[in-house]
C-alpha cells in the first residue's frame, strides 16, 4: 500500500466487499487518529441492527486487520469484531479503500473467540473475485492476529481507540 500521508484532512474512506461485490463510501466515519500505520475511526453501522448500532475501529494497515468495537444503541458493548483487510491508498484521489478479505475474528466481552466465514475465502478464490496472492496475505494476517489474540493482546491492539471512546471500562474482562 501507497503510504498515506500525515494530513488525513478530506481522506474518503471506502470498504470494498468481495461478497457480496461493492464498494461503500463511509460518508459517516470520522477519522479521530492517524499515526504508526494505525488509523482510528467513530462510526454508526452503515445498516443499522438491533445488535450493533455504533462503534470504533482502529486500521492496523500494515497488518491487514482491522479491530472495532460494536456497541447496541444502549452503548453496551456487543462484541469486538476483527476483519481481516487489504488497504489501498490512491494519492490522486486523497482516497483510502479497504478491501475486506472475507475472513473475520469475532471476540465476545467474555473473551470467546470465533472465526468466520473462512469458507468464503475458497469461494472467492474459485469465482476468481480473490487472488492467490490476496488468500496467501489474508491467511498470514489472520494468523498473526490470532497469535496475539491467544496471547492475551487484544486490549493493547484496543488501545489507540480508548482516548476516543467514551465506554472503554464497560468493554469486557480482556
Amino acid at each position: 500500500m501507497e503510504k498515506l500521508p500525515t494530513d488525513l484532512t478530506g481522506l474518503h474512506l471506502f470498504r470494498r466487499r468481495l461478497i457480496p461485490e461493492e464498494c461503500v463510501p463511509l460518508v459517516n466515519d470520522s477519522l479521530l487518529d492517524h499515526r504508526d500505520g494505525v488509523l482510528v475511526t467513530s462510526w454508526k453501522t452503515i445498516r443499522p441492527k438491533k445488535e450493533m448500532d455504533h462503534g470504533f475501529s482502529c486500521y492496523y494497515l500494515d497488518k491487514g486487520y482491522k479491530i472495532s468495537r460494536f456497541y447496541r444503541a444502549d452503548h453496551s458493548l456487543y462484541c469486538y469484531y476483527c476483519d481481516i483487510i487489504s488497504p489501498e491508498y490512491e494519492e490522486s484521489t486523497h482516497s483510502l479503500t479497504v478491501t475486506d478479505l472475507l475472513v473475520d475474528v469475532i471476540v465476545s466481552p467474555d473473551g470467546f473467540v470465533r472465526v468466520v466465514d473462512v469458507d468464503e475465502l475458497v469461494t472467492a478464490l474459485n469465482a476468481q473475485l480473490l487472488s492467490l496472492e490476496q488468500l496467501k496475505a489474508a491467511l498470514g494476517s489472520l494468523d498473526r492476529l490470532l497469535s496475539l489474540i491467544y496471547a492475551g493482546k487484544l486490549p493493547e491492539l484496543l488501545a489507540p481507540m480508548d482516548r476516543f471512546d467514551p465506554c472503554p471500562a464497560r468493554s469486557g474482562r480482556l
